[in-house]
């Protein structure tokens, strides 16, 4: 938890990862020029004190992973968010087996989500019921650029991936995570792009898809897409470090989004390892938008103390003390709010 000036946050960092980019899990090049982007992002965002050699930016490990996000993050509960790219690693990148080991031993304090590939096919979905039966996860983070042989990308709304969708709700697997964001280096820009959330989440309004980076560079899209879709919320990762390199344009990203969508379907991430929680938590909760940019409301306590835990505590069910509790915000004039329930037969 964190406190400031009497207030206390309750803190959940819905966005983290273990990751092992080292030479000897480089399957090739292209293994070396995703960490590269990845550091680049790091190096050029981040303050000077919060900078990590290049050596300690290729794997971090569970014990520094416990510390860097618990101890001296102020963070109360963390949710795994994997990326596996087979393509790229030996033995992927997103090191699942250790994230979920280590969230089976801590689980009051983090959340496994898994991930699955649609262009596995049939073999696929056998995959994905034998991973849940054995870890039970609830929720799921999907790379849409992601190689796979020849493919450099598929869509949400393709008919394999409508079929995963699909087996996630007999499952109980109802948060959808997708990278939409910038794009990394060799992944193709357009592979990224929102319009396929839409599709998405029309056709399975009892799921949860939580667009991790906000679409950025697409915040608009991202908009009048989850403006108009009541199950489609906003992850902040990526988007927080720009607080410190580009206050103005993180002001603008956060007075969108509460101008569209409202508090309540905002998360805090720290993309951790990509940057350490507690100096965003820190910057966050002190961070106000400028008086001069007038078309957007000064943030409050309260809508903070949503985005930086309850929001991602309420879609997983993590325990929040009941003094740190805080009633959803009143309707946003721009769109809907609740969304119709296709599990309970809405046409």
């Amino acid at each position: 938890m964190y406190t400031k000036n009497g207030e206390n946050y309750f803190i959940v960092d819905a966005h983290i990862a273990l990751w092992d980019a080292r030479p000897e899990n480089q399957l090739n090049i292209h293994g070396k020029q995703f960490i590269d982007c990845f550091y680049d992002y790091h190096r050029n965002l981040s303050p000077a004190e919060e900078l990590w050699p290049y050596e300690e930016y290729l794997y971090q490990g569970s014990q520094r992973l416990m510390k860097d996000i618990f101890e001296d993050g102020y963070v109360d509960h963390a949710i795994f968010q994997p990326a596996y790219l087979g393509e790229f690693y030996k033995n992927g990148f997103g090191q699942t087996e250790e994230a979920y080991s280590l969230a089976a031993a801590n689980p009051d304090r983090l959340t496994y989500n898994h991930c699955f590939d649609p262009r596995n096919g049939e073999a696929g979905l056998d995959q994905l019921r034998a991973d849940h039966e054995r870890m039970g996860f609830t929720g799921v983070k999907l790379y849409t650029a992601e190689w796979h042989g020849d493919s450099r990308g598929y869509k949400l709304n393709d008919p394999w991936t409508y079929k995963y969708f699909e087996e996630c709700r007999k499952l109980g697997v109802k948060n959808i995570h997708v990278h939409k964001g910038p794009t990394i280096r060799p992944l193709d820009r357009d592979a990224f792009d929102v319009s396929d959330v839409d599709h998405a989440a029309t056709d399975f309004t009892d799921l949860n898809f939580v667009v991790e980076h906000v679409g950025l560079p697409r915040l608009e899209d991202f908009c009048w897409i989850a403006t108009q879709e009541p199950n489609v919320h906003g992850g902040l990762a990526v988007a927080m470090p720009f607080m410190h390199t580009r206050p103005r344009y993180f002001a603008q990203i956060i007075g969108e989004l509460i101008y569209w969508i409202g508090e309540d379907r905002i998360q805090f991430s720290s993309d951790y390892a990509l940057w350490t929680p507690r100096w965003l938590i820190e910057s966050f909760v002190d961070f106000q938008i400028p008086e001069d940019m007038t078309e957007y409301a000064p943030l409050t306590i309260e809508q903070k103390k949503k985005i930086l835990g309850l929001n991602a505590a309420k879609m997983y069910d993590i325990p929040v003390p009941e003094a740190l509790r805080i009633p959803d915000a009143p309707e946003t004039e721009t769109g809907p709010r609740q969304p119709e329930r296709a599990d309970l037969g809405a046409v």
